[in-house]
């Protein structure tokens, strides 16, 4: 009898701290924590993880593992993924991840990087209008549906670098900085308008790519990469204004276009608006 009462003293006490102690957890935001603190608190969520999808039921003992051919869409984000306030962190994950997973509605900032996605649907981020940054870099995705991104107003970085892209969707019109390195991107799937509206857009990273020509670069662009495409021209256009002889394009401070066929030096007048010369072949 008396252990029985000690029993029913102690769960409700256990209960009462566990859920303190996931208050606590639950509020922690990037920054919060002092740099040697944090590291430590990522290492044991990381490892709290891995834990949690060892164990199996508390009320249902099971010891076998996780399939290799699990699916992880059939486990919660945020047991396969480190979910911090208004970030989720999807790396590398164990089973592999081929698709965007459910993502809390609040969430801010995915990094979703070196996974085996392979397509991203309208329905993927249609419900999550408060996304800031999403980095996808690293994965197989060849295909994105027009629209994926159209509800993203508040979407101001965006990374589809190291895929297998070849051809781009519609993209928000308030990124700030887009990469696209590293896919097989040619000019018929990069239509020429495609950047034309992105009025803020700052950096634009498009190299290692199989483009044959130079897409319209927003006013706003400050660093443009083009390394390592197939781009064999440029005119009087691609840069400056063939029509207005006091245009500046002052904002331009590095364009990279090395590794291409184009020898620069044969149009002399089509860098006259820039304050630096691209970085290529002259000779």
């Amino acid at each position: 009898m008396k252990a029985f009462l000690f029993t029913c003293m102690l769960v409700p006490w256990l209960m009462a701290a566990t859920a303190r102690g996931f208050n606590q957890n639950s509020q922690l935001i990037s920054g919060s924590l002092p740099g040697n603190e944090l590291d430590t608190y990522f290492s044991d969520n990381f490892i709290s993880s891995k834990a949690r999808r060892a164990l199996p039921p508390a009320d249902e003992p099971d010891d076998s593992p996780i399939p290799e051919e699990a699916d992880s869409l059939d486990l919660p984000t945020c047991l396969l993924c480190v979910c911090l306030t208004g970030s989720v962190y999807c790396e590398e994950v164990s089973p592999d991840m081929t698709a965007v997973p459910k993502l809390p509605k609040e969430t801010a900032y995915l990094y979703a990087r070196f996974n085996k996605i392979k397509k991203i649907n309208t329905k993927d981020f249609s419900e999550i209008v408060t996304l800031k940054r999403i980095d996808l870099t690293g994965n197989q995705i060849s295909e994105i549906e027009d629209g994926a991104f159209s509800k993203l107003a508040a979407l101001e970085e965006l990374s589809l670098a190291e895929n297998r892209l070849v051809k781009l969707p519609m993209l928000p019109a308030k990124l700030t900085v887009f990469n696209a390195n590293n896919n097989l991107l040619k000019t018929k799937g990069v239509k020429a308008n495609a950047f034309k509206k992105m009025t803020k857009l700052v950096n634009l990273f498009l190299a290692d790519n199989q483009l044959e020509a130079v897409p319209i670069i927003p006013e706003t662009v400050r660093i443009l990469h083009l390394q390592n495409n197939n781009i064999t021209l440029v005119n009087k256009d691609t840069f400056c204004k063939s029509n207005d002889t006091y245009y500046l394009r002052l904002s331009l401070s590095e364009v990279r276009m090395d590794g291409n066929p184009v020898m620069l030096s044969k149009y002399p007048d089509s860098f006259t608006c820039m304050k630096v010369l691209p970085v290529g072949r002259y000779r």
